[in-house]
């Protein structure tokens, strides 16, 4: 994969003087149906989340509160997104290699995935990932 299909999507933003509204909807603010979602909290500040890759599943990360950094390579570059605003989310394709760090006091990350959880779709080893990207066996 390459940071080409990575991209900051703007989700829509209802603005309104007693506060504002966003949402999210599969497979049209995001290009993927929405299978699990799950959410990052109370991590201590300046504290990292371990990288890993998937073999199949897509992404979307959004800062629900807070802030944090999501962490991208490639397998040759690497690059930082700051995710402050909770109506921009990350898109991260499959067989990206990603971590999540500098997260503010009371952050709250919000993770929409295209497949439910399976065990055997992370790659947990940054060589191994490297090799796979080489090999072309991502399956």
């Amino acid at each position: 994969m390459s940071f080409e299909q990575v991209r900051l999507i703007q989700l829509p933003k209802v603005a309104d003087k007693r506060g504002n509204l966003s949402f999210i909807e599969s497979a049209r603010h995001i290009p993927f149906e929405i299978s699990r979602t799950y959410w990052l909290y109370d991590v201590p500040g300046d504290e990292r989340r371990n990288g890993h890759a998937f073999r199949r599943q897509e992404e979307f990360i959004v800062a629900l509160s807070g802030s944090f950094d999501v962490v991208l390579n490639d397998g040759s570059e690497t690059r930082r997104y700051h995710m402050a605003r909770s109506y921009y989310g990350l898109y991260v394709p499959r067989m990206m290699w990603r971590e999540l760090d500098n997260f503010s006091t009371n952050s709250l990350a919000l993770v929409l995935s295209s497949t439910p959880y399976d065990a055997a779709d992370y790659i947990e080893d940054f060589e191994e990932y490297c090799t796979l990207l080489k090999g072309g066996s991502h399956e």
